[in-house]
């Protein structure tokens, strides 16, 4: 039901309120405020009908040069009209939202007019990475509705509203992006199809690596290059496609494609080696990014991994907050506890010790180790060493002498780049060689040297013991500032402000966009309220918050339906809340499943 407009008031004409204004309504109204104050703008907050879809405006920027406008469409199933083999499951329609995103995005294209004041004329969606992940910027409901969350810079000269400008933008503009990238008729659907068939084949042979008792798998014709340590974009290089060696090749189904080969990491321990600038690495990182489905075209489309499965590295310096690290680290020279070990400013050996017990912490079956970013004296002590310093004189059990504790008795695999230290032969199920960027099958070679040329370190590690659980107190989750109750900004990818903490992240190696990052701290905001309640153990609390999102979507985050929110992992949550240095935690009983 309508009312009529109300009366003209200071800034200009006062909001026409009403349940639901026609399109053509908001037209007049902009023509209305033409060269009235900024701050008019806000009447024009409020829900819109185009005919084929719904406009939202949910909250209108207070400045020209603030953050842009909130704005939200929702574009109902019958007009979408997508294909009911896109709804049909939850992973075919992440992958069709995915594909809408990465449309709406291309159509915005560059839509500022320096012309115009502060970042007038602006359309902008939550640009996509290589990854194909939940985002609330687009989502594709079971129905079939599309909703795109995007922001809109309204346009003004000096402070002063452009009401024709603002409705060529969002009566013209929006509208024609809406239609040409929101509705399946008007897409490339044989890309479409691609791009949602591939994400389901990816799920399918992730979805088979248990059972065939693998923790990754690398198919036959990937391409792992990356342009450069900040553009996970493929190279454009002639690269040659991975090949398994045949010893090592499995066979995998896909519902689309077929047949698949390709490396199969087993469970246990693989060590991956071979001289410098011969892919070792760039392997690791391609099974590292394997928790997360690939667009097609990156080349890693059919590289999966284990969603356990966490790469861990040091960080000097980060802080640590009551971590039971006694199984790496034991009692410190002036009494230190390691079961309860706390510092500011962490070494490499605790820093490290510290990521591998947070992640088992939280279910971690898989860990990735690359030497390059490895504490040396963490990872190994040769026999020299041992002779020099007795054990009785050094706190650090070696990595190597409880990796294939690990794998024996916790089930937690190992997959580490060792490069320059060949004692590691001794516990590794598989050695593999990258030569050129070619994997060798080493394995057999590998225990021919460790039978003709025998370590002569000792194994240092006693019994694994239980570890101690972390009950997080909620008052020290704090993201106020001032007299802000929450107050975050998500400065790149890998920092963020945290009310008044800065939080680094960059050693945080699989968070791939900053929209995770951002959703991780209203994660936390989340948390605070829902999870955290000074008994729940931190796997506990934050496996709360996950399930939250698995049931109601990754947009129950935030109450404002801010879209530049992606789905992350609980091992990057853990990670975010380990890294915050307010973190308090209740160092409890010894938690019997570890």
């Amino acid at each position: 039901m309508q009312k009529a407009a109300g009366r003209r008031g200071r800034d200009g004409p006062e909001p026409i309120r009403w349940t639901m204004r026609l399109i053509a309504q908001l037209t007049e109204h902009l023509i209305r405020l033409d060269n009235h104050g900024y701050n008019a703008y806000r009447g024009i907050e409020g829900a819109y009908d185009a005919g084929d879809f719904l406009l939202h405006i949910d909250h209108v920027q207070g400045d020209p040069y603030a953050a842009p406008s909130r704005v939200r469409v929702v574009v109902p199933a019958a007009r979408a009209g997508l294909p009911p083999w896109m709804l049909a499951s939850g992973a075919t329609r992440v992958a069709a939202a995915d594909f809408l995103n990465r449309s709406l995005h291309a159509r915005f294209g560059s839509s500022h007019d320096p012309r115009r004041s502060g970042r007038g004329g602006e359309l902008e969606v939550l640009r996509p990475g290589q990854q194909v992940l939940e985002r609330a910027s687009v989502t594709v409901s079971p129905g079939g509705d599309v909703v795109a969350r995007f922001r809109a810079g309204l346009p003004a000269r000096g402070r002063r509203i452009l009401g024709g400008a603002a409705a060529r933008l969002l009566l013209g503009d929006v509208p024609a992006a809406v239609r040409g990238s929101l509705v399946h008729s008007a897409l490339d659907a044989d890309a479409m199809a691609l791009h949602v068939r591939t994400v389901e084949d990816a799920r399918s042979l992730r979805g088979q690596l248990a059972d065939r008792g693998l923790v990754a798998f690398v198919a036959d014709g990937a391409r792992l290059p990356r342009r450069s340590g900040v553009d996970d974009r493929p190279l454009d290089a002639d690269v040659a496609p991975f090949k398994a060696p045949e010893s090592l090749r499995v066979t995998l189904r896909a519902p689309h494609v077929g047949a698949v080969t390709g490396l199969g990491v087993r469970r246990g321990v693989t060590v991956i080696t071979g001289g410098g600038y011969h892919g070792k690495s760039t392997l690791l990182r391609a099974i590292q990014a394997g928790v997360y489905d690939h667009v097609p075209g990156d080349g890693r489309e059919r590289v999966v991994t284990v969603d356990t499965a966490v790469k861990v590295r040091a960080e000097d310096g980060r802080g640590v907050e009551g971590v039971d690290i006694a199984n790496f680290i034991g009692p410190l020279p002036g009494g230190g506890d390691t079961r309860c070990f706390r510092t500011g400013n962490a070494s490499g050996s605790t820093s490290q010790a510290a990521a591998i017990m947070e992640a088992l912490e939280v279910g971690a079956t898989a860990l990735l180790l690359d030497e390059d970013t490895s504490a040396t004296n963490f990872m190994i002590r040769d026999a020299r060493v041992q002779r020099l310093t007795p054990s009785h004189h050094e706190p650090i059990t070696p990595f190597i002498d409880r990796a294939r504790q690990l794998a024996d008795e916790l089930g937690v695999s190992t997959v580490l780049v060792a490069g320059g230290s060949g004692d590691y032969f001794d516990i590794a199920d598989t050695v593999v060689a990258m030569r050129a960027y070619v994997p060798l099958d080493v394995t057999a070679e590998a225990r021919r040297i460790v039978a003709e040329l025998p370590a002569r370190r000792r194994r240092e590690a006693g019994d694994w013991l239980p570890i101690a659980r972390r009950v997080p107190l909620p008052a020290s989750i704090d993201p106020g500032r001032g007299g802000r109750t929450v107050k975050i900004t998500t400065r790149a990818q890998d920092r963020v402000s945290f009310g008044t903490q800065d939080v680094d992240l960059g050693a945080v190696e699989q968070i791939v966009e900053r929209a995770q990052t951002q959703a991780m701290a209203e994660a936390l905001v989340w948390a605070r309220r829902h999870a955290f309640d000074g008994h729940r153990s931190v796997a506990d609390a934050l496996g709360r918050v996950v399930a939250a999102i698995r049931e109601r979507g990754i947009e129950t985050l935030h109450p404002d339906e801010v879209g530049e929110l992606a789905a992350f992992r609980i091992f990057e949550l853990a990670a975010f809340l380990n890294r915050l240095r307010s973190t308090q935690v209740i160092v409890g009983e010894q938690d019997e499943r570890q």
